[in-house]
């Protein structure tokens, strides 16, 4: 049988994405498998975006993933988006079916594996609460709201993103879901059951930023989760845990939403552990 030389291609596009370790994730994910697979960090500007869309069809590209500041401007580029990406409004991952390129978005599924997987906690029932209005917490807050949250509240400084939001998702979901403004310090409610640090505040080189929370009245039991994955321990992660409230780091929702993306691409059930240690070491995190 004659050797087969042709490696199926994937990647990211973005802008900037040097920083961007998804690729040793899923490479440390191809090789475990034994699949001639590679992934493309690929920097692409906003107005290139339309030729890198043709460039991956040309290619041949299984998928790609899309992260700042393309996630909303690719859809166009696409045959078809999937009904919760449609809702969401924005679309991390891309998978070839036959000619066709199809929008995905696993951001809010990977977040709520990783609450399930290494938190333990199922947010049926649950309330919530979500700062932020940006593409990461349009996503959280649909897959808490079709996950059966009782109720999920959008916390942003600025109402005419925040509150448009939540009413657009809401009306989509058919859920429970809320806005108030940020201002000043956000004191979170003895009954939340779930906080989500859905912005970017105290992502590298801004590690010391924290978001402007008060946690004094907090629910002992309360889920205090991070999207910020680099690093992993922010300065929420570790307040939450000096506090002796439970944690989930920005690198579950890293590890599981890539996961997905694997399985959407290859059809092979993803090495989870191996995906976590490749990117633990790619952050520098193991010794």
């Amino acid at each position: 049988m004659p050797a087969n030389f042709k490696a199926e291609l994937v990647g990211c596009f973005g802008q900037p994405v040097a920083e961007n370790p998804t690729g040793a994730m899923q490479e440390a994910a191809f090789e475990a498998l034994g699949l001639n697979w590679r992934y493309l960090t690929v920097e692409v500007k906003p107005g290139d975006l339309g030729n890198a869309m043709l460039g991956a069809r040309a290619f041949g590209m299984q998928g790609v993933n899309l992260t700042i500041p393309h996630k909303v401007s690719v859809i166009p580029y696409l045959d078809e988006t999937a009904p919760d990406a449609a809702i969401i409004g924005a679309v991390n991952t891309v998978r070839r079916e036959g000619d066709k390129l199809i929008g995905e978005n696993t951001d809010g599924k990977g977040f709520l594996c990783g609450m399930r997987t290494d938190a333990g906690v199922d947010p049926k029932g649950k309330r919530a609460v979500v700062l932020g209005a940006g593409g990461a917490a349009r996503a959280i807050v649909t897959e808490l709201a079709l996950a059966g949250a009782s109720d999920v509240l959008v916390v942003n400084r600025f109402v005419e993103r925040g509150e448009p939001m939540a009413a657009e998702l809401a009306a989509s979901t058919k859920a429970p879901i809320r806005f108030q403004a940020w201002q000043g310090y956000y004191p979170v409610p003895a009954d939340a059951d779930i906080l989500v640090n859905a912005t970017s505040i105290g992502l590298y080189p801004n590690s010391d930023a924290m978001p402007p929370v008060d946690l004094s009245a907090a629910n002992p039991r309360m889920l205090v989760c991070d999207a910020v994955f680099n690093p992993p321990e922010t300065r929420l992660i570790a307040t939450a845990r000096q506090q002796g409230l439970p944690v989930l780091d920005g690198l579950a929702m890293l590890v599981y939403q890539g996961a997905i993306g694997f399985e959407l691409w290859t059809q092979e059930q993803a090495p989870e552990q191996v995906m976590k240690q490749a990117l633990r070491r790619a952050l520098g995190l193991l010794g």
